[in-house]
């Protein structure tokens, strides 16, 4: 599909999931986090100190996945500068990683559905997205703040929503 690898490095990231995302106290997790406050915790190093016990006190964690876009801001967008290195830079990194996880979740869905029984004029489409959605190509902040409305990741969800009757493909 592209050069992009869409599989997750948390020693590449800053800790993005452990700030920017909020959970509530669950089974899954142990406490209640609003979104933009680091986890409890989070050392200093942006290492987890219950990694050892993560699946059975925090579920949650281990069951997310943002399919590399955290490590892709950390190190791209902000050249591998952390937000624990200047703190002003959380609410950029943010932006950043809520519109490279677009990214990335389209091409991942886009990378399944190819492995669909798609008819040749649905595999062409498909292989239009990819090459609209430009995976393998860096992006800046303001392009990713800006990637709600773009038409790439619009035209994905249509061409997702045209395969629900395909086998294989579940309805939701």
């Amino acid at each position: 599909m592209t050069p992009v690898d869409l599989k997750a490095d948390c020693s590449r990231c800053a800790a993005l999931c452990c700030v920017v995302l909020p959970f509530d106290k669950s089974a899954a997790f142990g406490f209640s986090k609003a979104a933009d406050e680091p986890c409890r915790h989070l050392a200093a190093d942006l290492r987890c100190t219950i990694h050892a016990r993560l699946a059975q006190d925090f579920s949650g964690c281990v069951a997310f996945d943002c399919h590399g876009a955290g490590q892709r801001v950390t190190q791209q967008v902000f050249g591998g500068v952390s937000w624990r290195q200047n703190r002003a830079l959380m609410p950029r990194m943010e932006v950043a990683f809520r519109g490279m996880r677009k990214l990335h979740e389209a091409g991942l869905l886009l990378e399944e559905a190819g492995k669909l029984p798609l008819s040749p004029a649905q595999e062409a489409e498909r292989s239009l997205l990819v090459t609209m959605l430009n995976l393998g190509r860096e992006r800046d902040e303001a392009e990713l703040a800006g990637l709600e409305p773009a038409a790439a990741l619009l035209n994905v969800r249509a061409f997702l929503a045209g395969l629900r009757g395909l086998r294989g493909l579940s309805r939701r």
